[in-house]
């Protein structure tokens, strides 16, 4: 029996390939998985050959190259060491690639109650990067929060940050559709950053400035604007991959002047294992979307825009590309074009 992967076999291009079944460690289980979330820009990084795709390593352009770190599926074996899981198990997974059939390590997987359907455990993954970058930027109820660019990661903060106590929150991105999205996601208010006078109404509607904002362009512009809509000792968590270093800011006007602290909120900037006051470990914070999810306190089904097959991969990551406004798109496992 053979394995469907999606591989980016060069830069721009991916195929769906064949490739032998998984081998089982003793701590690993073998899930097969219902769905997989496409993470557009991380996936655009690597598809399109970008260098700084990894912050603890040199740059570095390799081929072949894999995406779909957030997915659910249903346990289909177990190494002979795994005592939390067993086969059958509903679970979402972490770091795998988008496959019919993915390996991950016990620690790895996250079982899901009848009541997270397989679309929602699919994304609780991605969703913990946002909820990280909010714990450490220490959001308190009823602080003021700028959401800067809404993405999928954009407008699970905005849940986080509503579930979290912020208001009012502001959600900032240049195209429309996103911020009528936010909105209905429940941001109190959502504006273009380009539009004339962005900074002033900010702090008009903050009364006097954001106390948090969440950092999520990746653009060195981006920091710049949000940076003008703070007020002073607001807290910014980095959490989008600024991978191009060549922009400038005027730190001492902005930064060391209203005391504004920027917080580096990279998804592998965690502890291994023991979580503590604003930074917790990856199985806590899975645990916690879960947990949010299961209760009702967050929606996740009203984030995903489109569904397709795995087979239509190789033209969805030709559009992927090409759109920066990419949708928010899974691979359904269990259909074929």
């Amino acid at each position: 029996m053979k394995n469907k992967i999606i591989l980016f076999t060069s830069p721009g291009v991916a195929e769906i390939v064949e490739s032998d079944m998984p081998k089982l460690e003793k701590d690993e289980v073998l899930v097969k998985l219902v769905r997989s979330t496409i993470s557009a820009g991380t996936e655009r990084a690597n598809l399109t050959g970008d260098p700084n795709v990894n912050s603890n390593k040199a740059p570095c352009v390799r081929f072949p190259r894999r995406g779909g770190y957030s997915s659910a599926g249903v346990i289909v074996s177990v190494g002979s060491d795994v005592t939390k899981h067993k086969v059958g198990d509903r679970v979402s997974c972490a770091w795998g690639y988008h496959g019919q059939y993915c390996k991950f390590k016990e620690h790895r997987v996250f079982s899901m109650d009848g009541s997270v359907g397989f679309d929602e455990g699919a994304l609780v993954n991605i969703a913990t990067f946002p909820l990280a970058a909010i714990r450490k930027s220490r959001l308190e109820i009823g602080e003021s929060t700028l959401i800067m660019g809404l993405g999928v990661l954009g407008l699970i903060a905005i849940q986080l940050a509503k579930a979290a106590g912020a208001a009012p929150i502001i959600a900032a991105d240049p195209v429309e559709s996103k911020r009528a999205r936010a909105l209905e996601l429940g941001a109190d208010y959502a504006l273009d950053p380009f539009a004339d006078g962005f900074a002033d109404t900010v702090k008009e509607l903050t009364g006097g400035g954001a106390k948090v904002c969440i950092e999520i362009t990746g653009n060195g512009k981006g920091l710049d604007m949000a940076l003008d809509c703070m007020a002073r000792f607001g807290r910014v968590a980095l959490l989008g991959c600024t991978r191009n270093s060549d922009f400038t800011i005027d730190y001492y006007r902005k930064v060391h002047g209203p005391g504004i602290t920027l917080i580096g909120a990279h998804i592998q900037a965690k502890p291994q294992s023991e979580s503590f006051g604003g930074w917790w470990c990856e199985r806590d914070e899975e645990l916690t979307i879960l947990r949010l999810l299961s209760l009702g306190r967050l929606d996740f089904k009203a984030l995903i825009e489109e569904v397709h097959p795995y087979t239509e991969a190789p033209k969805l990551y030709t559009r992927l590309a090409a759109d920066r406004s990419f949708p928010i798109v899974q691979f359904n496992w269990e259909a074929e074009a």
